[in-house]
């Protein structure tokens, strides 16, 4: 077992919760996209006890960390969410050298890859432009319900595995993303089973798309990904603040986010 991974579930859980950072982004982050996207297939081969020593540790850090921190998220989200998405803005451009790294972008990238990551800029920067309307708590839960908030956490979890694309966005987009949190806070059972097997469908089946590309395809799947990523910023910019102690605040959070990417940076690609 990979018990490291547990810290690393952390990461992607915290994030998961938060409108606009992608859990796929931080697999980029740190390290193990690739081989996330390679563990989740392999699951479902002969040699899945080699596999499950990867995912089963990262999967208790994810869930540990949207159960007991999504209402420290929430809080921080709620009361102060520029200085929150300061911190992720700082992380995603601190690593962004070791991505660039880590593609060989130097000696591998042409004009074609260039014009790929473009196109993934383009994508995931436009949604900066949509401003989603945040449900209220269903409180009336039907069979109709139920199909809703299944094939919502099958959109969610699809676009959360993608780099830049945010799956609590996504929810967000879907006018769900109250009711999930409230379920995931006050353990309501039926709830999260629904959004939970739409989240393992998702995944599963997203996963064996990407794994095709980063397979027959890696250099422009990977081009593509760093584009999505340096997309997301623009998602994740809060925009200036305009009080005097959340401007301080907010360089604070960004250089601890810069500060975490250099750390994440030396330990999950050094060679």
């Amino acid at each position: 077992m990979e018990w490291k991974n547990i810290y690393r579930g952390l990461i992607m859980g915290a994030s998961d919760v938060i409108p606009g950072v992608s859990g796929g982004t931080l697999a980029v982050l740190l390290g193990i996209y690739d081989r996330l996207i390679a563990s989740i297939n392999g699951f479902f081969s002969k040699e899945w006890k080699k596999h499950l020593g990867f995912l089963l540790p990262l999967g208790i850090g994810i869930l540990t960390a949207i159960f007991l921190l999504a209402n420290l998220i929430e809080w921080l989200f709620e009361y102060y969410p520029g200085p929150t998405q300061f911190f992720f803005l700082g992380l995603i451009l601190g690593v962004l050298p070791y991505l660039f790294h880590k593609a060989d972008a130097k000696n591998a990238f042409n004009t074609q890859h260039i014009l790929l990551l473009v196109i993934g800029i383009i994508v995931v920067a436009s949604m900066a432009f949509l401003n989603p309307v945040e449900g209220e708590v269903m409180e009336q839960v039907t069979g109709s319900t139920y199909v809703l908030l299944f094939f919502a956490g099958f959109i969610a979890s699809s676009a959360m595995i993608i780099p830049g694309i945010s799956g609590s966005f996504m929810l967000l987009l879907l006018g769900v993303y109250t009711t999930v949190i409230s379920a995931i806070s006050n353990l309501q059972l039926d709830i999260i089973a629904v959004i939970g097997l739409g989240v393992v469908i998702g995944i599963v089946v997203m996963s064996k798309v990407i794994n095709f590309f980063l397979t027959s395809y890696y250099t422009g799947t990977f081009a593509i990904i760093i584009g999505l990523v340096i997309g997301s910023v623009f998602v994740v910019f809060p925009g200036f603040p305009s009080e005097t102690d959340l401007i301080l605040l907010s360089i604070l959070t960004f250089a601890a986010g810069l500060f975490v990417a250099y750390i994440l940076g030396r330990v999950e690609y050094k060679q």
